[in-house]
């Protein structure tokens, strides 16, 4: 569709040469090979022959002759109120960089008409109208003086709302001075990353199966990642002693991917730990404000401030596209982050920071997630029934908090072949082999996990929960034949939405 500009149309950059041809000539062929090379596309505005003239420093009257060759051709269309356009013609082929070309039909992977991906909030709940009102109140009331370059760390004010926010729904303990504004969960972990190896950390542990990628970061980040298993409590205390690192990454409140909380002795030796090896627990909160069965689960971060590195963001309690997020580190790391971002990014959007601080503040984002609490409380437990009905009891796990469960495959049915077969009826799904830990060549494959399916419900409405499970059931009556064929998808193996 063609955008109208104001008066006067849209620059066009145009190169004139002295001597080599004539103006008029110069500009036709250059507009020519503009169109045929479909840099000009059809129905496009061009600059009005007054506006060119005056871009060029020549007379309108050989701009006018231009145009009105190139309309003679068929390579313009006047037409009065609406200004001079680029014709359709059957020109050469689109020439575009490679980055910028359209996918063809058969390279394109069907859309899934029903998506349990993992992560996804409830995309048609933003509140928008809130967040619109925040903006504009945002450039209303922000000084002028802050629309520059502000402190590397963030908004003053956005970092007080946060961890005012943190204390009050989450018991930490931090403070505006402990808090660093990030645009989102990775950037804040990539930056806490590389604070961590300046200060002489060499092993990061990571919970197996956990979320993606946080395994191929931290190697990027220069550290020596290794496993360590999560059973019904969280992750193994144990079993990351005898790692030898000195800092974990992990999801408490609701272990991703299979939904279990961190039990309360578990969090007692994880933090003996820490202190044990002078060690760094990094605490990814992406979903605690989800829980259906009680209050939310209190932050590490709380229990032992010195000790943990609180991460979160407003990805799953808004929306992704709202790139804000928060890292609350002790006073020992917190120049060290702001050090990497500064080098890295220097700020996120202050015009958002301090909307999202507006949004906060005002209470418009404690009714959201009240209302949204209720909104998934009633998926799960739509979630919950159609599963039990379609695969009987106790097959789906991880309920009682976020926005995805882990539903239990029968032993030797194959999470490959069943996530593929759901691919072909239009139902996507991850397998929970797709968020094992990425082995290096040089360490042993780990062994195989119970098969599971990892179903996100935050995106879909009770009508799609239950057409999905039910395809799924069907699915899985077709494949319960077929045994396990190889390895299981790896994590990685597919992006996540």
């Amino acid at each position: 569709m063609a955008v109208d500009w104001a008066s006067g149309g849209p620059d066009l950059l145009v190169m004139l040469q002295n001597g080599v041809a004539p103006i008029g000539e110069q500009i036709q062929d250059q507009l020519r090979a503009a169109i045929r090379e479909r840099r000009l596309a059809a129905g496009e505005r061009i600059p009005s022959s007054r506006r060119l003239a005056e871009l060029l420093g020549v007379s309108r009257g050989t701009v006018v002759d231009a145009f009105g060759q190139l309309v003679a051709e068929g390579y313009l269309v006047a037409a009065v109120g609406s200004g001079t356009r680029v014709a359709a013609i059957d020109g050469g082929p689109l020439r575009q960089p490679t980055s910028a070309i359209i996918p063809t039909a058969s390279s394109a992977p069907r859309a899934a008409e029903i998506d349990f991906g993992y992560g996804i909030p409830d995309l048609g709940s933003v509140p928008l109208t809130d967040w619109s009102w925040a903006v504009s109140e945002a450039t209303r009331t922000l000084p002028k003086a802050e629309l520059g370059d502000a402190i590397p760390a963030g908004s003053r004010h956005l970092r007080e709302v946060v961890t005012a926010y943190h204390r009050r729904v989450r018991a930490g303990c931090a403070v505006a001075e402990d808090a660093v504004i990030v645009s989102g969960f990775r950037q804040g972990l990539t930056f806490v990353l590389a604070t961590l190896v300046r200060q002489g950390v060499q092993r990061i542990a990571l919970e197996d199966p956990g979320p993606r990628e946080h395994d191929v970061i931290a190697r990027r980040a220069g550290l020596d990642a290794v496993p360590v298993p999560v059973d019904e409590d969280g992750i193994d205390v144990g079993h990351l002693r005898r790692t030898g690192a000195r800092a974990v990454l992990v999801t408490p409140a609701h272990q991703c991917p299979t939904g279990v909380a961190l039990g309360p002795s578990r969090r007692r030796e994880l933090s003996a730990w820490a202190d044990d090896v002078d060690g760094v627990i990094l605490e990814d909160d992406y979903d605690a404000e989800f829980r259906y069965d009680r209050q939310p689960v209190g932050s590490l971060q709380g229990l032992n401030p010195h000790r943990v590195v609180a991460l979160g963001s407003v990805s799953k309690t808004l929306a992704p596209a709202i790139r804000l997020g928060w890292v609350l580190a002790p006073q020992r790391f917190v120049s060290g982050i702001v050090e990497e971002k500064r080098l890295s990014s220097r700020e996120a959007p202050g015009l958002d920071q301090e909307a999202l601080a507006l949004l906060m503040e005002t209470g418009r984002f404690d009714r959201h997630l009240r209302r949204m609490r209720e909104n998934y409380r009633a998926r799960r437990d739509v979630l919950t029934a159609e599963a039990e009905r379609a695969f009987g009891r106790g097959r789906l796990r991880g309920v009682a908090a976020g926005c995805h469960a882990m539903l239990g495959l029968p032993d030797g049915v194959s999470e490959l072949a069943v996530v593929s077969a759901a691919a072909v009826i239009g139902v996507r799904v991850n397998g929970l082999g797709s968020y094992r830990f990425t082995p290096l060549a040089t360490q042993p494959h780990p062994p195989p996990l119970p098969p599971a399916l990892v179903l996100g419900f935050g995106n879909l409405n009770e009508h799609q929960i239950i057409r999905g499970i039910r395809a799924l059931a069907g699915v899985l009556q077709h494949e319960a034949a077929i045994p396990a064929d190889g390895p299981q998808l790896e994590r990685n193996s597919a992006p996540d939405p």
